[in-house]
């Protein structure tokens, strides 16, 4: 195999300034169509918002590469995913439940401190990417958060608890996830490592936790978030 061949294919230079204005064009027509849906983030679009970029990015694809395809077939390909993404977003409007099946509902992590299990469990975030979010918000122990809720969007909204109500929680640094007691102290308080519920030991063997039945524990921490 030639080394032109490998780089360039077998396009010659005419076709190659072709493919070159193609992309051009293209790439000023998705900015148009991603201006006319509107201004969000990435991590802010929903699941259908994706699925409407990742069209776009299709369509405008091949007529890039592929000289048989014309880019008026991808403006027409455009139009509709455009429309589509207009009708919907009509009907979630006004159908709630649509929109809930499409695009979800905020849900509650974290209620007063320790892990919200039965709503936890329904999600797909894992406990390491949701410690990473809270610990991107300042947080240090979840004594600290009040309310912790998994937005729509994929984003975590963290509430405090005021600096007076502030409570012993389980600490979500790496360092200290690791530090398994084994040997407790009468008194002290402990956090569960699951579910985040937290008590004062009575005796030096290590009890169910009341909660969630299981039995790793690591030593709570009442550390302010302004510390």
């Amino acid at each position: 195999m030639e080394a032109s061949n490998f780089l360039f294919g077998e396009l010659e230079n005419n076709l190659l300034i072709n493919v070159a204005l193609r992309t051009v064009v293209m790439f000023f027509i998705i900015l148009i169509f991603l201006r006319i849906l509107g201004k969000r983030g990435v991590k802010q679009l929903s699941v259908f918002e994706l699925v409407v970029i990742l069209g776009l990015g299709s369509a405008a694809g091949d007529p890039m590469l592929y000289m048989e395809i014309g880019i008026i077939n991808a403006l027409i390909a455009f139009a509709v995913l455009v429309i589509c993404y207009k009708i919907f977003t009509l009907l979630i409007f006004k159908y709630q439940r649509l929109e809930n099946f499409f695009e979800g509902k905020p849900v509650y992590i974290i209620k007063k401190g320790t892990f919200a299990l039965n709503d936890f469990k329904k999600e797909t975030l894992s406990k390491d990417e949701f410690f990473m979010e809270l610990r991107l918000q300042g947080v240090f122990h979840l004594g600290q958060v009040e309310y912790a809720i998994l937005e729509t969007s994929g984003e975590v909204s963290v509430y405090f608890f005021d600096k007076a109500e502030l409570q012993y929680g389980l600490p979500i640094l790496p360092q200290y996830i690791e530090q398994i007691v084994t040997n407790f102290e009468i008194g002290t308080r402990y956090s569960c490592l699951f579910c985040g519920e937290t008590i004062a030991f009575q005796n030096q063997t290590s009890p169910t936790c009341p909660r969630c039945q299981k039995s790793e524990w690591i030593a709570a921490s009442n550390r302010s978030h302004q510390a």
